[in-house]
Order: structure tokens, then sequence, then C-alpha cells
């Protein structure tokens, strides 16, 4: 197991639970990594542990190597096992190889998690059992426990996740939008675009996949795909009878049609869906002035959505970590939308240069110094977002953590 993470812990107990003998290995020696290895050393069936490395004698005598999302395939231990011929798999992988209820696999640049999320509440609301699970945050590893064949997976699933894939094959495969993300790992953006294709390569004609029907990409993925395809975004009589109904409503109404659930039920649940944490979160009004926690808004083209969805003037904290992304897109909409941006993270520097002298910005070193900063700019009926662009790695575990921390530091403003 490379990568001691949350889906590597997940796999890890998955398979020492079906008796394989499990070593480890970890490049990172952070706290969460160290509360990982307490909690395996003492397991049985554990052969080795290391951390804070990795090297080739531990890969060498596997007879299966398999690798957290994290962990890209130009890293040594995958180069080292496919020099050796050792098979090479990722956890959702591993996972669907022990499951026998069908999967609703639903991926895509933004939406990933609000879909999912929704379509579980369907689900619910329409008396069925599932699982929602995968990149959302629980691994799928770690649910097949509680899954038999009468639940329905919902997973969602990043093109990390669908690097490794061999067999796995959903009922239904969803690609919700493709934009520019996770370049500095994909390379290009065709690169990106084919690792979401993978997705539905195992697929067959009893199978389907859904398309939004507004996505440039469309004809890209239909053409690859063996499954029927089942269009989204265009649905102006279903627009009529739900307020608000945006692609993602749209996505879960058609996801949750194979599998029939009544329209009148999934778009009643669409009206009473308040979102999810961390993806536009009203978080407090102060002063009457609005915060707005969209810490998983992690590339611009959310941030760019966040921001189409606000009616406020706004202040907008960004940066982090860069996965390759071309920052000049949002320069018009910041000039329209922003009185000013509060930057911060690895990427401040590149966001600065893109947006030139169109718009005031403040350059400030942590969170807590950025929603004082922000808060000091801000005019009563002004918001503050939250709205990154950026991944989180440089300064948090995770943008959960990087939406907590913001919540905590508005709360602790004193005013």
């Amino acid at each position: 197991m490379v990568g001691l993470a949350r889906s590597g812990m997940a796999a890890a107990n998955l398979l020492l639970e079906r008796g394989a003998r499990v070593s480890v290995s970890d490049c990172l020696q952070n706290q969460r990594i160290r509360e990982n290895v307490h909690a395996l050393k003492n397991k049985r069936n554990i052969i080795s542990i290391e951390t804070g490395r990795h090297t080739e004698d531990l890969i060498k005598d596997q007879d299966l190597v398999v690798v957290s999302p994290g962990v890209p395939l130009d890293s040594l231990p995958v180069l080292w096992a496919r020099k050796r011929k050792i098979p090479v798999i990722g956890e959702i992988e591993l996972a669907f190889a022990a499951c026998y209820a069908p999967i609703i696999a639903v991926t895509g640049t933004n939406g990933k998690t609000t879909v999912t999320t929704l379509l579980g509440q369907i689900f619910r609301d329409a008396g069925r059992k599932y699982v929602v699970c995968g990149n959302i945050g629980n691994p799928f590893s770690a649910e097949l426990a509680r899954i038999s064949n009468e639940h329905l997976v919902i997973l969602e699933v990043s093109s990390f996740q669908l690097e490794t894939i061999d067999k796995f094959k959903p009922k239904v495969a969803a690609v919700l939008n493709v934009t520019r993300d996770h370049l500095d790992r994909h390379r290009n953006l065709d690169g990106y675009v084919r690792t979401k294709c993978r997705i539905f390569a195992n697929q067959d004609e009893e199978d389907w996949t859904v398309l939004n029907g507004r996505d440039p990409y469309k004809d890209v993925f239909a053409a690859k795909t063996k499954a029927h395809v089942l269009y989204f975004g265009k649905n102006k009589d279903l627009g009529k009878r739900i307020k608000g109904l945006n692609d993602n409503h749209l996505a879960a109404l058609s996801l949750s049609s194979l599998f029939g659930v009544p329209q009148d039920t999934a778009i009643d649940t669409c009206r009473r869906f308040k979102g999810i944490e961390h993806r536009m979160e009203d978080v407090a009004q102060i002063r009457q002035v609005l915060f707005i926690n969209d810490s998983k808004a992690t590339n611009i083209d959310s941030t760019l959505w966040a921001l189409n969805s606000i009616e406020r003037p706004a202040i907008l904290i960004a940066g982090g970590r860069d996965k390759g992304s071309d920052f000049s897109p949002a320069r018009e909409k910041f000039r329209d939308k922003l009185r000013a941006v509060v930057l911060l993270g690895e990427a401040k520097e590149k966001i600065k240069e893109a947006l030139g002298d169109s718009i005031a910005i403040k350059d400030v070193t942590t969170l807590k110094q950025a929603v004082k900063e922000a808060f000091n700019l801000a005019k009563p009926g002004d918001c503050v977002l939250l709205s990154p662009m950026c991944a989180s790695f440089d300064m948090f575990t995770d943008y959960e953590q990087r939406g907590r921390v913001f919540k905590e530091e508005v709360h602790n403003l004193n005013y």
C-alpha cells in the first residue's frame, strides 16, 4: 500500500480483513501519518511500514501495489512496480473487485460532491437503500462492510482515481463537465479529458453514460462510450417546474430517473436541498457583511461560478497551491464583481501577475490575516468570499480543514 492517508488506510484495512499480507509505504511523516501508523502497527498480517521515504526493497517482492489517489503514476514506487511487472491499481479498483452492488460513478471538474450528495438525498426520500462514498471523503473501501446487493453505490470519482482503474465498471457513469484543472498532474487539457474518459472504458450496451448537454466535450465522451447516452442540461420543462434549477439538479434528476425514482419526488428533494459544507456555505453576517465559505472551489471555473451566483459586491480571499491553472480569464470578471482580492499561499504571485492592475490586491501570509483584511475592506451590504481557485496542500491538510479554519477565524473576529 503506497500512501497512508484516508483512502490508503481504508484500502490497507480492507486488504487485512481479506487475509492479505500488507506492507505500507508513505513518503510523508506528518501527524496524520503517525496516527495511522500507530493504528496499523499491532494488526495481524502487517509485514512492514516505512514513512518519510519509499524504498525499492519494499516494492520488489509484492504481488500487488495499491496506490492512494495522491500518488502520481511517475512516482518511484509505481515505476519500480512496473519495472518488475507487478500490477498497480488504485483504491476504487480494489473496492470494486469486492463489491456486487450497482455503482453510479460521478466525475467532472466541478459539482461532483454536490451531485453525489443530492443524489443520495433523492434516493433516501424515495425509500431506496444507498451508500454515498468515494472522493467525497469516505473511501469506497471503508464502506464495503455495509453495502449489500440491495444497495446503490453513489461514488464520487476524481481524475486521480481514474488513472489507476483496470476493470472498474459502473452501471451508470456521469461526467458533469470538464474545464482546465489538475494540469500539474495531467500535463495538458487533452490528458485530463482522456483520464475522464476512463470512467466508461469498461461499460457496455447494458450500461448508461450521463453527459452534460452543454459541455464542449460531450461529443468526445459520447464517441468513447459503448453505453446508452443520456444528456442533461437542456430540459426547459424541468426548468419551469423548479425555481433556480441548475446543472447539478438536472444531473441528479437524470441519474435518479434511471433507477425509477418518481420525478416529483426528485424535484421536491432538489427544492429542499441546502447544499454542502464548504461550497457556498453562509458562515455569518457581521455588521451587515456576509461571510461565505467556498473552500471547495479549487479551480478558477469553480470560483467564477461562485461569483455568478452572488448578487452582493464582494471581497475575495484566494490562493493556495497552483494546479497548473491559467488565472488570466478571471481578470474581467473580478473587475466587474469584486471590490478587492486578498491573496495568500504559494500561488499568490502568479495570481497577482495574472490580474495585473485590474483590481486592488492585498497580500497576506495567513488565513487569519486574510479574514481580518477582507473584513476591513468590506462595506455594509458586501460579502467576504473564500473561494481559493487553488488546492489547499501548501497550508492545510485538505479543503475541509481550510474551510473550518476560515469559519473559526470569522467567528473569532472582534466586532
